[in-house]
């Protein structure tokens, strides 16, 4: 499964950057993102352990993953990846964002690509899409300093 969004805010790169590049501000915008803990990987780079919940009408689903901070150019792109350490042979996650300065502020777009099979599907996609929207909206209102 591949996923692009992107969003447009009246802000500076360095600010939309801020509530990207740090697992743990995804929390009060992104719907999924339930919770996301700090725990660095063992190479001392930046890493979370995340649990994910979606619903999709009477049912839910949740996912715990540990995401590392793979990439960090300063103010530009992050990228996260999947990194367990139990041994196990895991589906790949990966989440890829760039911030770009543009006309009105700056321009975000962010990729996220699954490589199993559980958390996809028509359902699961659409309600992804749906709290992608959602979440545009949050974000926009927490930048601007107003309550989503």
């Amino acid at each position: 499964m591949d996923i692009s969004a992107d969003l447009s805010a009246p802000c500076t790169v360095a600010e939309l950057f801020g509530w990207i590049d740090d697992l743990s501000c995804y929390v009060p915008w992104m719907g999924l993102v339930h919770r996301a803990d700090r725990v660095d990987d063992r190479d001392g780079r930046p890493a979370w352990d995340v649990e994910l919940r979606a619903r999709i009408g009477p049912f839910s689903r949740s996912k715990r993953l540990t995401m590392t901070r793979v990439t960090c150019t300063t103010d530009s792109e992050v990228v996260f990846e999947r990194s367990e350490t139990d041994g196990r042979q895991h589906s790949m996650w990966r989440l890829s964002a760039i911030v770009a300065p543009a006309e009105t502020g700056s321009h975000l777009e962010m990729r996220l690509h699954y490589g199993g099979g559980l958390w996809s599907g028509g359902l699961v996609e659409r309600a992804l899409a749906d709290e992608i929207n959602t979440s545009r909206d949050r974000l926009l209102s927490l930048i601007a300093g107003t309550t989503p």
